[in-house]
């Protein structure tokens, strides 16, 4: 079961049966499949104050994501700061929608089990992300 919350934060406008058919699509290609997954959308203040909390970084971020995957099931808390997401879809001259969405799935696979945080790994990820976009289009086609 995939769950959308908001926290301080105004539910964003997406299609909710949509993102979830296409986030269990994503999880599957991985061999994986969508346990418990909870989505927050939250402020920048308060995607700070979860950083600061639990992981002891004092900055902001666009998502941050908790992972409590059991064997080929994916299960996990993903916070996403709406403000984040906006200042990068500016910075980076995409659109919010898309920009949203590639931090929804971003999430996912970390769940599945890639990382960007060493070296190339980055790249890696955003591979996965642009393959992951591609779906969703077939998707809303």
């Amino acid at each position: 079961m995939i769950t959308y919350n908001t926290d301080g934060a105004r539910m964003p406008k997406i299609k909710k049966r949509e993102i979830t058919r296409w986030i269990k699509g994503v999880a599957a290609s991985y061999g994986r499949k969508v346990g418990e997954i909870g989505y927050l959308f939250v402020s920048d203040e308060k995607i700070l104050e979860c950083n600061r909390e639990y992981l002891g970084h004092d900055y902001y971020t666009d998502i941050i994501t908790f992972d409590y995957d059991e064997g080929d099931r994916i299960n996990g808390d993903i916070v996403i700061s709406l403000d984040t997401v906006r200042t990068n879809s500016e910075k980076f001259g995409k659109p919010y929608d898309e920009e949203l969405h590639r931090v929804i799935i971003h999430g996912i696979l970390h769940l599945c089990g890639i990382n960007d945080k060493g070296p190339g790994e980055r790249e890696i990820m955003e591979a996965n992300e642009d393959r992951a976009l591609a779906l969703l289009d077939e998707i809303q086609d």
